[in-house]
């Protein structure tokens, strides 16, 4: 992945909620004054996912909140949005979509170096609770063994 510039949205959810299996860089079409919105950091990736429909991925439920000064040119806020990918990159994700147990999921939104609008997205599987429980689990038995060597 390149270098990420100014990050405008992240979905700290994700990581807790699915096993990411793999990421995939894509442009996002936008149109109107979501860009400058986007600009003030105004969008939010919770509940938000994609789907592919007629051979496009389609970000949905991706919340871009309205541009202040934007009055009549403003857009709806949660309308589908589509994802920009090589032929390639959407082969795979349908293939892996069309199997069981599998989901396309936004992890960040951002302006990449050249001031273009990126998101970030993720072939995931939706983790059971007994495995957040065992991350919860291995994440307080590292933190315990940090404490002990910080005492040493």
């Amino acid at each position: 992945m390149a270098e990420k510039g100014k990050i405008v949205a992240n979905n700290r959810k994700a990581r807790h909620d699915y096993h990411i299996l793999e990421r995939f860089e894509a442009g996002i079409v936008l149109r109107g004054t979501e860009v400058k919105s986007l600009r003030s950091g105004m969008a939010n990736l919770n509940d938000s996912f994609a789907s592919v429909e007629h051979g496009e991925v389609i970000l949905q439920n991706a919340h871009i909140a309205p541009y202040v000064q934007g009055n009549r040119w403003n857009l709806p806020e949660r309308r589908p949005r589509k994802l920009l990918l090589h032929q390639s990159e959407i082969k795979r994700l349908i293939g892996a979509v069309t199997r069981k147990g599998f989901t396309i999921i936004p992890m960040k939104m951002y302006f990449n170096e050249k001031g273009i609008a990126k998101v970030e997205i993720a072939l995931a599987r939706g983790k059971k609770i007994i495995d957040r429980r065992e991350d919860i689990k291995a994440r307080d038995i590292e933190r315990e063994t940090r404490r002990e060597q910080k005492i040493r």
